[in-house]
């Protein structure tokens, strides 16, 4: 059962995981460094201890333990109690959503080990936006595929705001780092997979075409400003686009993610 530890001063050194909340860069720096993530709202935070992640600390007010109790008991870690008032002044937002907690990182997995009986996945190459990873994440679960790739410069999925937006997606989606951008999509041909990429290109055919009667798909996605790099784009084995109604020319990467999946997920 976890211990209810009550927190009187916003000062206090036991909340330095949860302090200033919205400073994006001190967060990412804190969190690296000691291996932690946070989750924020009771079906989220349930989702991450359910998902086997240890559980450092909670912080919530009084009016939602009730929510938590079963989770709470699961648990020795501290739960810190403190009023909405001194919540919002130790993180630097309004803590709406019932509850926080602070997780340890679990190491992830090879690619070969995330592949592992897949059929559809989604590769994400400089997609650089928490609520853009988030988004891309619960599409990728909530429509049916199997795993996410990432490359080095995608923006973190345990970054708060990107659990927050996935609804914990990254905690039941299989998902890892991929080591090598250069031949990242060339390894997944290796592998059996069609790589699809998501592109305005000239040869790109329409996304349901393209999936078309192929057994394994790896979906690519880019930046969500210049889209797909040049190297990406001429690696992939097909060329993809979603049609538009004319004036214009393409959706956000996390709306075309949610549309592409749905088509991918039903070829």
């Amino acid at each position: 059962m976890a211990e209810l530890v009550p927190i009187e001063s916003a000062d206090d050194p036991r909340l330095a995981d949860y302090r200033d909340l919205r400073d994006v860069q001190l967060r990412k720096s804190l969190e690296v460094e000691h291996g932690l993530f946070l989750a924020e709202g009771e079906k989220v935070v349930r989702r991450a201890v359910e998902g086997g992640f240890p559980v450092r600390s909670f912080l919530m007010a009084p009016r939602w333990l009730d929510g938590l109790a079963d989770v709470l008991a699961t648990t020795d870690a501290p739960c810190f109690v403190l009023s909405e008032a001194l919540a919002e002044e130790v993180t630097g937002f309004h803590v709406h959503r019932g509850a926080l907690a602070s997780l340890v990182r679990l190491p992830l997995p090879s690619v070969a080990e995330v592949l592992q009986g897949a059929r559809s996945v989604v590769v994400l190459e400089d997609v650089v936006d928490h609520t853009n990873v988030g988004a891309i994440f619960r599409s990728a679960a909530a429509l049916g595929f199997d795993a996410a790739l990432l490359a080095p410069r995608a923006a973190d999925p345990f970054y708060r705001r990107a659990i927050k937006v996935g609804m914990g997606a990254v905690f039941t989606l299989p998902w890892t780092r991929l080591p090598d951008w250069y031949d990242a999509l060339p390894s997944l041909t290796e592998a059996g997979f069609t790589t699809v990429a998501l592109t305005l290109a000239d040869d790109a055919q329409p996304i349901e075409d393209a999936v078309a009667g192929i057994d394994k798909v790896a979906l690519v996605l880019g930046s969500e400003g210049h889209g797909l790099s040049e190297r990406w784009q001429r690696a992939a084995d097909r060329r993809a686009i979603i049609p538009m109604a004319p004036g214009i020319d393409s959706l956000n990467v996390a709306a075309a993610s949610a549309v592409a999946c749905y088509v991918t997920a039903r070829r």
